[in-house]
C-alpha cells in the first residue's frame, strides 16, 4: 500500500464536517432546548476536525495523518528543467536567425554595387545585374495576391459564415489541409502541364503566379477561418438586432475585426512565393530579361530564387547569389513592414465611426 493516495480518492472520501453537522441536527431535533449548547458543540467540532482546504497540496500517510506531500520537490525539480529548456530552445532559435542573417549580410555587404542592383546581365559586356530579376519578383507578387486574397478570404467566409453542412465543411477543409501538405515540385509539374500547355500560357509569369495561387490558397484560408471564429457571436447578433443583412454584417462588423488575420495570412503567403522556386523553375522559366507589368507577365523570367540557383548552382557565382539572398531578406522585411501599416490603417479606418 503506497504512502499517498490521489486527490480523486481524497475528495470522494465523507468529509467529518459534514458527518459532525448531520449529528447536531439530530440532536436540535431531539432536545429542542439544547440549541446553544449544541450550536456551540458543533462549531467546536467542525473547527477541530475540519480538513484541510487545499486537498492538492497535502497527502495522507498510513496511520491517517495528514503530511506535506513528498513530490514537491520533484515538482520544483521538473518545473526548473522545463523552464530551462524552454529558454535554450529559445536562444537557439534567435540566434540561428541572427547568424543566418549576419552571415549572409557579411558576404554580401562587399559584393553590393549600383551596377548589380540597377542593371540586367549582359554576355558581350560581361557584367551581372539583377535588376530584372528584382521587376519579375515583383510582378508575380502581385499578380499572386491579387488573386488569391479575394479567393482565400470568400472561401474562408463561405465555411465560417453562410456553409451549413458540416459533411460539406469538412469535405473542403480536408481538400485545404491535404493542399498545403503537396511539396512544391507537385505543383510545378502540375502546373506546367495545365497552365503553359492545356491552356496554351507557355512559360511565362502569368502561369507561375496562378502556380503560386494554388499554392497559397491553403494558408490564406486557413488563416482567415481562425481569425473569422475568434469575433464574438454577439457582434453579429446586435448588428442583425439592428436590421442590418447578413452580408452587410459580414462586411462593416465581422472582417474590421479579424483584419490582423488577414493580413497575417498575406505575409506568409508572401513570404512562400519569395522563397519559392521549384514550381517557378517549370512554369515562369529563368529568362534574365527586363519588361513591363502586362508585358512581362506574359513573358518567360527568373525570380529572386531562381536567379539565386542559377547563379549559385549552373555558373558557380557565389558572390551575386550572395547579393540575391541578401535582396530577399530586405524584401521580405519591406513586405511585412507594409502589411503591418496597411493593416493598422484599415483598422483604424474601420474603427471610426461613419456619418
Amino acid at each position: 500500500m503506497s504512502d499517498s493516495f490521489s486527490i480523486k480518492d481524497y475528495q470522494a472520501t465523507p468529509a467529518p464536517v459534514a458527518g459532525a453537522a448531520a449529528q447536531n441536527a439530530r440532536a436540535h431535533a431531539a432536545a429542542p432546548g439544547a440549541a446553544t449548547t449544541s450550536a456551540s458543540s458543533s462549531a467546536t467540532g467542525a473547527a477541530t476536525t475540519s480538513a484541510p482546504s487545499a486537498p492538492y497540496a497535502v497527502a495522507v500517510g498510513k496511520n491517517g495523518i495528514f503530511e506535506p506531500s513528498r513530490n514537491a520537490f520533484q515538482r520544483k525539480c521538473y518545473s526548473f528543467i522545463m523552464q530551462a529548456m524552454m529558454y535554450l530552445c529559445t536562444g537557439l532559435t534567435v540566434g540561428l536567425v541572427f547568424f543566418l542573417i549576419g552571415y549572409i549580410l557579411v558576404e554580401s555587404v562587399p559584393h553590393f554595387s549600383l551596377d548589380i542592383l540597377t542593371t540586367k546581365p549582359s554576355y558581350i559586356r560581361k557584367t551581372i545585374g539583377v535588376l530584372p530579376d528584382i521587376l519579375n519578383t515583383v510582378y508575380i507578387i502581385i499578380a499572386a495576391v491579387v488573386m488569391v486574397l479575394p479567393l482565400g478570404v470568400g472561401a474562408a467566409i463561405y465555411l465560417n459564415e453562410y456553409a451549413s453542412s458540416r459533411r460539406l465543411v469538412g469535405a473542403i477543409e480536408y481538400a485545404i489541409e491535404t493542399l498545403a501538405g503537396i511539396p512544391s515540385i507537385i505543383y510545378g509539374l502540375v502546373g506546367m502541364l495545365i497552365f503553359c500547355q492545356f491552356f496554351g500560357l507557355q512559360t511565362s509569369l502569368i502561369a507561375g503566379a496562378l502556380t503560386l495561387t494554388i499554392m497559397t490558397l491553403p494558408t490564406i484560408i486557413r488563416t482567415t477561418q481562425e481569425s473569422l471564429k475568434t469575433v464574438p457571436a454577439g457582434y453579429r447578433e446586435g448588428a442583425f438586432g439592428l436590421g442590418a443583412a447578413k452580408f452587410r454584417v459580414i462586411r462593416t462588423v465581422v472582417l474590421p475585426c479579424c483584419v490582423d488575420g488577414i493580413v497575417t495570412g498575406c505575409i506568409l503567403a508572401i513570404g512562400r512565393m519569395l522563397g519559392e522556386s521549384a514550381a517557378l523553375l517549370f512554369t515562369a522559366g529563368f529568362a534574365h530579361t527586363m519588361h513591363g507589368f502586362f508585358d512581362g507577365l506574359a513573358s518567360s523570367g527568373a525570380t529572386l530564387t531562381v536567379a539565386l540557383y542559377v547563379y549559385a548552382k549552373e555558373q558557380g557565382e557565389f558572390e551575386v547569389a550572395f547579393v540575391i539572398a541578401a535582396i530577399l531578406l530586405v524584401m521580405s522585411l519591406l513586405i511585412n513592414l507594409l502589411a503591418n501599416i496597411v493593416g493598422a490603417r484599415l483598422k483604424a479606418r474601420a474603427g471610426k465611426p461613419r456619418a
